[in-house]
């Protein structure tokens, strides 16, 4: 590990008074931060420790949403009565994540900043890596790429999102607010993940400085009919192979509308938007679910080792649907 300096904060605005200095990185958690730093992946040159700010609060918003502050822990937002009560996805995903002991150190807002899940990036003695090295390439898409990305990827990275929370994030409309040099800004779930694309070194659309103080979920009225379904290598502390989040309104039998995520098959949760069109309006016959899985891994390009995700893709996507609908 590299020589670093550390700093705590003690309020929000020395936070980001501290990290206009030069190599600076906020640390909350710290479950995958000095992880990578252990290795050799990231290095910092100053730590601001945030874990004393006031943003650990988990409250109702005047619209009937949710505010969950980016230091609450992801145990405690996922046994807290307003997040199992409306937001029972999200539960559910905080659970199927990492192992009870992280879980109780893992912070909301470190839980966004995960970085992505290759088995090349997380060891610097592969020296072909564009998230690390841009322009080194990419030794993934010709290696062991069996974890890998089969939507979204380019050819200069096919890693994928680790998250479990983020996937239910997605599929529930959340937004990710902001505090930074230039003031508040809020950004939609769906923008703060990018895709690889030319630039696979850049996980968020954050700017540098900008320090995540909350997220906030809108009222929801998939609570009666929401599933997180994650098929991994083993029963515990696995990232997941596929993932799916699924949330449904449901009225005599048939889906009024509906929210579907993927994990584990892109740099960032994929919205399954094109299967969500076909279940709405639709009851849940084995047709219809067969066509809406389909759809979702339409334009999959999977890799040497990775080709089985497309058909795991969707039969989690049948199922997880499924058990959304039974769910009441």
């Amino acid at each position: 590990m590299n020589l670093f300096s550390y700093a705590r904060a003690d309020d929000i605005d020395a936070a980001l008074r501290l990290a206009q200095q030069n190599g600076a990185r906020f640390i909350g958690g710290g479950t995958n931060l000095l992880d990578l730093m252990k290795q050799g992946v990231e290095a910092p040159m100053v730590l601001i420790d945030v874990n004393h700010l006031p943003l650990a609060d988990i409250s109702e918003l005047p619209d009937g949403g949710v505010r969950i502050g980016a230091l609450a822990r992801n145990s405690d937002a996922a046994g807290h009565p307003l997040i199992r009560e409306r937001y029972p996805l999200l539960t559910q995903a905080f659970v199927a994540g990492a192992s009870p002991q992280l879980r109780n150190m893992a912070t909301i807002g470190g839980n966004l900043m995960q970085r992505t899940r290759c088995y090349y990036f997380y060891d610097p003695a592969y020296d072909m890596c564009n998230k690390r090295q841009p322009g080194s390439g990419c030794a993934a898409k010709d290696g062991y790429n069996r974890i890998h990305a089969i939507l979204g990827a380019s050819d200069a990275c096919v890693a994928t999102n680790p998250s479990d929370m983020n996937v239910a994030l997605a599929a529930l409309d959340a937004t990710v607010r902001v505090k930074g040099p230039r003031g508040e800004r809020v950004i939609p779930i769906a923008e703060f993940h990018t895709l690889p694309g030319d630039t696979p070194q850049r996980d968020t659309t954050l700017a540098p400085g900008e320090l995540i103080v909350a997220v906030d979920l809108p009222p929801s009225p998939y609570a009666a009919h929401a599933h997180y379904l994650k098929v991994r290598d083993r029963a515990s502390y696995a990232f997941a192979l596929v993932s799916v989040a699924a949330a449904l309104e449901m009225k005599n039998g048939v889906v009024k509308s509906c929210r579907i995520a993927l994990g584990g098959v892109a740099h960032k949760p994929w919205r399954a938007q094109h299967a969500e069109a076909i279940l709405a309006g639709k009851p849940l016959s084995d047709a219809v679910l067969k066509d809406a899985a389909a759809a979702a891994v339409a334009g999959a390009k999977p890799l040497e080792h990775n080709g089985f995700k497309v058909a795991l893709a969707q039969r989690a996507i049948m199922r997880a649907v499924r058990e959304a609908g039974r769910n009441a």
